[in-house]
């Protein structure tokens, strides 16, 4: 791109859509099939050159004699293709009717070359404009004395979120809203910042790390957080913020790539030039053609396409996606998925092109800059060298520790110049005063174009943005047709179950019978409840593209609900049809259409509600920890009030309205009345009233017939109501993680002390004072190590064709991506891997590293000449991995000393171990922050610049002889890249073999490295050998190559070496720089040097270790216990949420079952069946919120337990029962909770034996479910398909817990489902031990006498005498989840590289 970009913005068109159908009412023009043959065929051909050609002035004069709206979608082809005469007949084309492949080689044919092509087309768009007068909107931003102050919280100590500050910090906030004292202080982010920036110019915002650079972005582009305060002006075109839209005038393209994983690179681009619209084009592009016509002008019509084809309003695919996807280089991966970190997908350079394509895509204003200048500073006495980059001068003569290196007036004495001197020295300056009397003045309002800014919030009509937002949801529900197909058959296998087990030919129409009908309902409304988790989670995944694409305005909160909800309504028709249709008839139910109708329609109305219900708490709850345990909740009120579990009777008068607040009570109502209210129940009779008025009154169920279509009218509401709610939480809540700030007092000392410059500059990476990049060897610590060289020859890897590609025509079922890659890496060398996006970097990366979980490699990789074994050779490598995966809720230091623990060999004592660690987060410049929690990125914790540096030092502190970086420096500014190639520098200089991928590098590190290969696109070689001094190896190999411009003076070799290799390149001096390379002397060298590295040296063994991992497994097990606790105990959404909800809980289940458990109180069968619901409903909803809970704890650790397992850090099996071994304490206090609330309240008897048998059952039922919710985890590739086997898990729980139907009901062929229910087994133990010892007393059971305990034995099949069998089965329970959790563990990997 260049100086003269254009910029285009919005403009309001009265009903443009209306005008565009009527013109093509009135227009009927043909398709342009034979585009591309006109345009391949005569490109380099304009139509001024043909003005003479009668045709070709008839067929413009009839577009130009159109009306036009006609005209706007109107262009012609040079040339069309030949008819069967052999003529070829010029027809007009119209642009709205473009085809894919016409699109692609229209910008092919405007773009061959990005680097010259690009310029030029806009130069072309300029110049059309210009010829006509037609100016381009454009936007001058200005800002006077803009300050910036953030509140934060001040705490003593290390601002870590534990439990106990937690609950603290909540307690604090709860106090200041009582007006008591805050403890908070404001500090500084911008501090007097004044500036002005210019239309068609590109500025550049340096500035070391944490200066401020991203809030002052944020506030010119108006989306700084409400919680800060501002001060100062900021206007645009004299235009200041809060009257007009600054979202839609400007795009912020933030620091981490959210995107829709499901969706390829061209869908995210067609959606968001979509949804942004296309500006001011559509008018500019009718004023151009209005005066183009008035002036007799004809136009370029190639030029003139595109300009119209991007002008066009509401197309699902426009061109303008295409043309971004060429300048970005995406037209490579354009239909590959975007994946994410268990997916494959594109790579982290594409993702990041991705990032900023989808901005640009849309009209938004481009700002330029046309160079860097350093002149300042060197009137300040400082001078940039030679072969330094600017950008990397300007951010170390900042630095106290680097400054003095820049001193160029050596005659007079150094003193270190403040950032407040400069500031003084910059507006004493002539620069300083141009912008001050500039500022002073006010904007020329001549200047401004009337549609510069945008006055409205968002792009299209309503209804355009409601249609986008249907197409994007239905393109989604495809992509992840898995799971809704998975939920369907498991929703159909479970009505099998179900109708077997409530087997027709096993029911009769009595009293007792009347019970498992009413049960069988009750059932089908809880599965179909159950089954909506899902929802949960697959909601919550897309909430952070959701706020990103909301606060850019693309589209409102309604607008991505009202798909949501409507497209979901098949799903749950399909999934309630796949109910009703199996079980209607085998359970036998009322055999009446009409009644199976009604039944099917209640149950459609209940899983519609539920989901409905789980997306409204997935927006309020935000995060998964939080969203699972909302749910639960959600859940539980909604269960324990449905009318079944406890009947409406039995629940106090006080809490009796909550029965009507349940969407459960009114799905019972209408089901139970369309079953019981049926002819065949009311002709039996019993004490005068009909059987199923009678059943209907026991379970405080007895409605008229009518209240059915009251029932339905509720469930409508409540549908209405949830996702009322589900659009509001979207539009208010805000982004998670931008709570509060915490500072500790020590801190914020310094800053109220004036200590600012130092502290900026001890969070600052500090560069040697002598040259840049020299090795610094005095002093370090060296752990020994044993030198190895990695060789490999003619390796080779393929991998399955995409879908999308084999889609778009290609049809070879296996995609090369590397071809004959040989070479090899030696000790004390630093060796740089570089090539464009897509060359295969980090692909040679994983397959040498032997991190590759599918594919297939070919080739020969040895270490030391011998042939690599993985298991060894993960012993001595390490991997920084290009994406930064590290335990959220452990510090800095922490996740290096855990490392270290876990990779140096045991003869490095505790002492040595402590002392690498230090030195290491000393060398890496971490030690500044070694006690910030990592956090989760774009979320909190530390920056994307951090963590890099953390992910090097995690490698690093394993002292391996391999070091393989992805990019290491990618996310780092100039001073932080520096320092950290500083290090690696001296990390090879020791001996060790270091290999970088690495992507544009300064002068100063691509000068660092020895050796070099460089990559075609497609994974070929076509440079392997030295760099040289000033880079000259690497100049005079391709500057050899006839046609290959030479490197202008002082331009970063590593820049043009990129630029003479490209592909445009390759065509345009009609060579192959691989075929090159393969043919050169240097291709021969390597190839002997290689084969001679293959042959193991003589006295040389292959690697062998006595053990498979460096430690012994206790160090390793308390190792992975040691960060467990640190994460348990730091993580207070997940620990403390579920201890709120225990109790909440308890107190929930002690109010509403108040003294029902009290054994004096209970007279007939109803008491029991009430006491028993108590203890199923008390173990299912404790059980399933810690279930639900660890699943998303879980699923967050497991990238990176496949991370430390790939670099061999320890057995899984240490690490999962480190997990497991952590989980005990806190189950122990939720059981004690319980015993403490509910037991007492709930009116349990007070002996020891039952107080224990009570405890001891409620901690066994606690950790199975909680092990269960990680053995899921473990089986399941992502946090979805967990949540559907979950909720299976649960359906087949309820139904043979024994409390739905009784274990003498269950036929036997489904029996050992009920012996292998762990439900099952916790209500035998519950019920036998509270009440298997009243064998004296009497109660009444359906109108006859029975002792208690054989009403038990024959209603329920609890038999006293099977106690301690069920004791241990419960017991075994917990111990098989958890050592399934570890097996699976050990043997499965999701992950796709």
């Amino acid at each position: 791109m260049g100086e003269e970009e254009q910029g285009q913005d919005g403009i309001a068109v009265d009903d443009p859509e209306k005008k565009a159908s009527a013109a093509s009412g009135r227009l009927q023009l043909p398709s342009s099939s034979s585009l591309r043959e006109a345009l391949s065929s005569t490109s380099s051909l304009s139509l001024r050159e043909q003005h003479h050609d009668e045709e070709v002035e008839l067929k413009w004069a009839a577009i130009e004699r159109r009306p036009t709206w006609d005209r706007l979608h109107t262009s012609l082809p040079l040339h069309a293709s030949p008819n069967a005469d052999g003529a070829r007949p010029l027809e007009p084309v119209d642009v709205c009717r473009l085809g894919a492949a016409d699109r692609r080689e229209l910008v092919h044919t405007l773009i061959a070359d990005i680097h010259k092509d690009n310029l030029r087309l806009l130069r072309h768009q300029r110049r059309r404009m210009d010829r006509v007068g037609v100016r381009q909107p454009t936007v001058e931003v200005r800002w006077r004395n803009l300050r910036v102050q953030a509140e934060c919280q001040v705490v003593d100590g290390k601002p870590l979120p534990t439990l106990l500050n937690s609950a603290i910090s909540t307690l604090s906030l709860l106090t200041t809203m009582l007006g008591f004292n805050r403890n908070q202080e404001r500090i500084h982010i911008l501090k007097d910042v004044t500036g002005i920036l210019k239309p068609s110019r590109m500025t550049l915002l340096l500035g070391p790390l944490g200066c401020g650079k991203t809030t002052l972005l944020l506030a010119l582009a108006g989306r700084l957080n409400k919680n800060l305060k501002v001060t100062g002006e900021i206007d645009y075109n004299g235009v200041k913020l809060q009257d007009f839209v600054p979202e839609k005038t400007s795009a912020y393209i933030g620091q981490y790539d959210l995107h829709v994983p499901e969706m390829t690179v061209r869908e995210t681009l067609d959606f968001s030039a979509r949804f942004q619209g296309v500006g001011s084009r559509a008018e500019i592009m009718k004023e151009v053609i209005r005066r183009e016509k008035e002036a007799g002008i004809t136009p370029d019509p190639n030029i003139d396409t595109y300009m119209k084809a991007i002008s066009v309003e509401g197309l699902e695919r426009s061109m303008q996606t295409d043309y971004i996807m060429k300048i970005m280089g995406l037209d490579i991966c354009a239909d590959v998925l975007v994946g994410d970190a268990m997916r494959r997908g594109i790579s982290g350079g594409e993702k990041k092109r991705l990032t900023t394509g989808e901005m640009i895509v849309g009209p938004s204003k481009a700002l330029f800059m046309d160079e860097i200048s350093t002149g300042f500073f060197e009137s300040c006495g400082f001078k940039c060298p030679e072969r330094k980059g600017s950008a990397d001068f300007l951010q170390e003569v900042l630095s106290k520790k680097d400054q003095q290196q820049y001193w160029s007036h050596t005659e007079e004495g150094y003193n270190f110049v403040t950032v407040d001197q400069f500031c003084d020295k910059f507006k004493a300056s002539q620069s300083g005063q141009n912008l001050a009397a500039e500022l002073s003045k006010p904007y020329d309002e001549s200047k401004g174009h009337k549609n510069a800014l945008s006055f409205s919030i968002y792009s299209l009509s309503k209804w355009d943005l409601l249609k986008a937002c249907f197409a994007r949801e239905l393109l989604l529900m495809k992509r992840n047709a898995f799971i809704y197909i998975s939920k369907s058959i498991q929703l159909g296998l479970l009505a099998v179950i179900t109708g077997t087990v409530f087997l027709r030919t096993r029911m009769g129409v009595d009293r007792i019978h009347a019970n498992y009908y009413m049960g069988s309902l009750f059932y089908a409304l809880l599965l179909l409840m159950v089954n909506g988790f899902p929802e949960l989670a697959m909601a919550i995944n897309r909430l952070p593209v959701f706020y990103k694409q909301r606060d850019d305005y693309f589209y409102p909160a309604w607008a991505y609900a009202i798909p949501s909800f409507i497209l979901k309504i098949p799903v749950s028709l399909v999934e309630s049809i796949a109910w009703t249709t199996i079980s209607y008839y085998l359970i036998g139910y009322t055999p009446e259409a009409s009644r199976f109708f009604c039944q099917l329609l209640v149950l459609f109305l209940i899983h519609t509600v539920t989901l409905s219900m789980f997306r409204c708490v997935a927006s309020y709850c935000q995060t998964m920890v939080a969203g699972s345990v909302g749910g639960t909740m959600a859940f539980l009120a909604t269960l324990l009030f449905g009318g079944f579990i406890i009947p409406r009777s039995f629940m106090p008068n006080w809490l009796k309205w909550g029965f009507w607040l349940s969407p459960l009570s009114y799905g019972e109502i209408g089901l139970t009345g369309n079953e019981f209210l049926a002819q065949r129940w009311l002709e039996i009779k019993i004490s005068g009233v009909a059987l199923g008025r009678r059943i209907l009154m026991d379970q405080g169920l007895d409605f008229s017939s009518y209240f059915y279509w009251i029932s339905i009218g509720a469930l409508l509401g409540f549908t209405l109501l949830f996702n009322v709610g589900f659009a509001i939480g979207l539009t208010i809540k805000k982004v998670p993680g931008t709570s509060r700030a915490i500072i500790s007092r020590n801190k914020l000392t310094r800053f109220d002390g004036g200590d600012q410059d130092n502290n900026m500059e001890n969070m600052m990476p500090k560069l040697q004072a002598e040259t840049v990049l020299s090795p610094n060897r005095t002093g370090r610590m060296v752990l020994p190590f044993m030198p190895l060289i990695i060789s490999f020859q003619d390796v080779n890897y393929y991998v399955d064709t995409p879908a999308e590609m084999r889609e778009h025509g290609y049809m070879e079922k296996k995609l090369q991506l590397l071809h004959n890659i040989t070479g090899a890496f030696q000790p004390g060398v630093l060796s740089a891997l570089m090539g464009v996006t897509g060359a295969g970097k980090t692909t040679l990366l994983d397959v040498l590293s032997g991190r590759k979980t599918g594919g297939v490699i070919e080739g020969d990789v040895r270490i030391g000449g011998y042939p690599k074994i993985q298991q060894t050779f993960a012993r001595i490598s390490g991997y920084c991995e290009q994406t930064d995966v590290h335990s959220p809720q452990i510090t800095v230091g922490e996740s290096v000393a855990y490392s270290a623990w876990l990779r140096l060999p045991p003869e490095v004592d505790a002492k040595a171990r402590n002392d690498f660690v230090n030195e290491v987060l000393e060398t890496i410049e971490l030690n500044e922050i070694r006690d910030s929690l990592v956090g989760i990125p774009g979320v909190n914790g530390l920056s994307t610049e951090q963590r890099k540096r953390l992910t090097i030092a995690v490698e690093l502190v394993s002292n391996p002889s391999i070091i393989f970086m992805d990019e290491p420096t990618s996310g780092l500014d100039a001073r932080a890249a520096a320092i950290v190639m500083c290090a690696v520098k001296n990390v090879a200089d020791t001996g060790q073999t270091v290999v970088c991928t690495i992507h544009q590098p300064s002068i100063d590190i691509f000068e660092a490295f020895d050796e070099l290969m460089l990559m075609k696109r497609g994974g070929e070689l076509i440079y392997a050998g030295p760099v040289g001094h000033h880079s000259c190896e690497v100049i005079q190999y391709f500057q050899a190559i006839p046609g290959v411009p030479r490197i202008k003076d002082k331009y970063n070799p590593s820049t043009w070496m990129l630029e003479v290799t490209s592909t445009s390149m390759e065509l345009q001096l009609g060579v192959d720089f691989a075929q090159m390379y393969r043919e050169s002397s240097m291709c021969k060298d390597k190839d002997m040097l290689v084969k001679r590295l293959s042959i193991p040296v003589p006295g040389t063994s292959d690697l062998h270790f006595p053990t498979q991992f460096p430690q012994k497994f206790r160090e390793q097990f308390k190792a992975c216990f040691w960060k467990q606790c640190l994460s348990y105990w730091r993580t207070p959404s997940y620990n403390l949420v579920r201890m709120v909800f225990i109790t909440v809980a308890c107190i929930f289940f002690g109010v509403l079952f108040w003294q029902k458990g009290n054994f004096n109180r209970i007279n007939d069968q109803q008491g029991l069946i009430t006491i028993l619901g108590c203890m199923y409903g008390t173990t299912l909803f404790s059980g399933i919120n810690n279930c639900q809970s660890v699943m998303p704890f879980v699923s967050i650790e497991r990238s990176v337990v496949y991370r430390e397992r790939f670099a061999g850090m320890y057995s899984p099996w240490a690490y999962s029962f480190a997990q497991v071994a952590m989980e005990i304490p806190y189950v122990l206090v939720q059981v004690v909770i319980f015993m403490l609330i509910a037991y007492p309240m709930i009116g349990y008897e007070w002996t020891a034996a039952k107080f224990f048998w009570f405890m001891y059952t409620m901690l066994c039922t606690l950790f199975y479910f909680l092990y269960l919710g990680m053995m899921i985890v473990s089986l399941t590739p992502n946090i979805q398909v967990a949540s559907i086997l979950a909720s299976m898990f649960y359906t087949l729980q309820n139904l043979m817990s024994g409390f739905i139907v009784p274990a003498p009901q269950i036929p036997k062929w489904w029996i050992w489902l009920y012996y292998i229910s762990p439900m099952s087994w916790t209500l035998n133990v519950f019920f036998t031990t509270q009440f298997g010892d009243h064998d004296d007393m009497m109660i009444d059971v359906f109108g006859e006498t029975k002792s208690v305990a054989a009403f038990m034995r024959d209603y329920f099949g609890f038999r006293r005498d099977l106690l301690p069998l069920a004791a241990v089965a419960l017991a075994a329970f917990p111990v098989l989840f958890a050592v399934l959790f570890g097996y699976n563990i050990s043997k499965l990997n999701f992950q796709r590289r």
